[in-house]
């Protein structure tokens, strides 16, 4: 077809030898891209990464990402590996179209008042191929505290004496952690057992060593507009810490809360599990019962990442 795309990876991977890149090299070398003539650039990171290529390219080159960062709420990323691949080559071929995409990033001011909302930085054209590349993050609204509130109550009065709870992040459970009365990190994994906080911020060994050795429980929730659950912003629950959570081959211990609004505007597509272990994801997939208010739960499909169909050639 004559059409070629190029790869960029980001600032964040610094060299071992030699001067550290920054952010501006990205968005450096994603305009030398387009000046070179690529008509799609891909690149590997997260929301930071994103705001620098999207810096660099002119409106009408189009991106798209591999998820590789911690963040990912913007909605020019392929819902993973693979499926940024395939969309490459159909977009390639002319068998995908582009569709415009919101960039986002963290507002660290908003952040630090404890209201971790992303922020619109950029609009670029993203190859687009529903349940292939994910939606934009969706924040809560206003109008939806009182639902939040209650959804989160419904974890506090689940919760059982003497088990160890890993709190991921979200509105949802940093409000269970404002019911117990805790001040919880609004974008890290905390643990609570019966209504004192053990630690704040734990890292994947941390979180590991947790629930190793008792009853340990994990409370997550719904990426609003991605439907992501685990893979996307809560990195510390890893396949290892997963798995740990499991009795006797048992599925893992996991709480999921979610408001049923935040089921709904996901208009019928499943729950998504991406934690690098294809045989985990499977496991995962199928039905999850989420917690929605003081006394209601919805059943909700699950699928992982991993199962998403492949795109047919010459359809979109």
């Amino acid at each position: 077809s004559g059409l070629h795309a190029s790869v960029v990876a980001g600032a964040a991977c610094t060299p071992d030898r030699g001067p550290g890149t920054t952010a501006a090299d990205t968005t450096r070398a994603a305009a030398a891209l387009a000046r070179a003539g690529a008509r799609l650039v891909l690149f590997a990171g997260g929301d930071g990464t994103a705001r620098d290529v999207a810096a660099g390219l002119p409106a009408d080159v189009p991106m798209l990402g591999i998820p590789a960062g911690v963040k990912m709420y913007s909605g020019c990323f392929a819902v993973g590996p693979s499926a940024a691949g395939t969309l490459a080559a159909d977009w390639l071929d002319g068998a995908a179209a582009t569709a415009p995409a919101e960039i986002l990033d963290l507002d660290e001011d908003a952040l630090r008042a404890g209201r971790p909302d992303p922020k619109l930085f950029a609009i670029r054209e993203v190859p687009f191929v529903p349940g292939r590349t994910q939606a934009r993050k969706a924040s809560t609204p206003s109008s939806e505290r009182d639902a939040v509130h209650r959804a989160a109550r419904g974890v506090v009065a689940r919760m059982r004496p003497d088990v160890r709870y890993l709190i991921g992040p979200g509105t949802t459970t940093t409000e269970v952690g404002r019911i117990l009365g805790l001040e919880l990190s609004p974008l890290g994994l905390d643990l609570v057992e019966d209504g004192r906080l053990l630690a704040r911020d734990l890292s994947e060994t941390d979180a590991l060593a947790a629930v190793r050795g008792g009853a340990a429980e994990a409370v997550i929730t719904v990426i609003g507009g991605q439907g992501f659950l685990l893979g996307r912003g809560n990195q510390q629950l890893s396949a290892d810490v997963v798995r740990a959570l499991s009795e006797n081959g048992s599925r893992p211990r996991i709480d999921v809360v979610a408001t049923e609004q935040k089921l709904i505007d996901l208009g019928g597509r499943p729950l998504l599990v991406d934690t690098g272990d294809p045989v985990l994801d499977a496991t995962l997939s199928g039905h999850v019962s989420v917690i929605t208010g003081i006394t209601t739960t919805s059943v909700y499909p699950v699928r992982a990442v991993a199962d998403t169909a492949p795109i047919s050639k010459g359809t979109q």
